[in-house]
């Protein structure tokens, strides 16, 4: 099973098929391509999949994805 995991955009730079931003990950930064999410904006939450985001989503929908993480790590347990 594949997941996107949300992350919020630290800052954005490039164009069209270049464009990346540093992305947050509970606190774990990473680069990400953004050319797939062009109306990501700075302080917006990302889905991403292998290094690309797929996906703009709103602030709770990206805590709904946190604590269905937190929940399935917790089983693991």
């Amino acid at each position: 099973m594949c997941l996107a995991v949300p992350g919020k955009v630290l800052s954005v730079r490039g164009g069209d098929h270049s464009r990346t931003g540093r992305v947050s990950f509970a606190g774990a930064v990473k680069e990400v391509n953004l050319s797939l999410t062009p109306e990501a904006r700075e302080g917006d939450y990302v889905l991403v999949h292998v290094g690309f985001s797929i996906s703009v989503v709103n602030e709770t929908e990206a805590g709904r994805v946190f604590d269905f993480l937190r929940e399935m790590e917790a089983r693991e347990e």
